[in-house]
């Protein structure tokens, strides 16, 4: 895991504060500072070091398991 002054580097559904769309989907920050107003979206990262991403899902519906669904790709912002 990557050591940085993060105590928890997650984002979750029980992540307080967390925002997303509608309650559908949630956009995830990773980088060194968090954005001005989604500090609860943001995952510290530590530049010049390499970090790799988990997705856990619990319950997930049909979509998942019949391929029709994907989490989307990280986009540099």
């Amino acid at each position: 895991m990557l050591q940085t002054d993060q105590q928890f580097p997650a984002v979750g559904s029980l992540t307080k504060g967390t925002t997303g769309e509608c309650g559908c989907s949630v956009d995830v920050y990773f980088a060194p500072k968090a954005p001005m107003g989604k500090e609860a979206n943001w995952v510290q990262t530590v530049p010049g070091k390499g970090w790799n991403t988990l997705l856990r899902l619990y319950g997930p519906l049909e979509p998942w398991f019949n391929k029709t669904w994907r989490p989307g790709e990280i986009e540099p912002m």
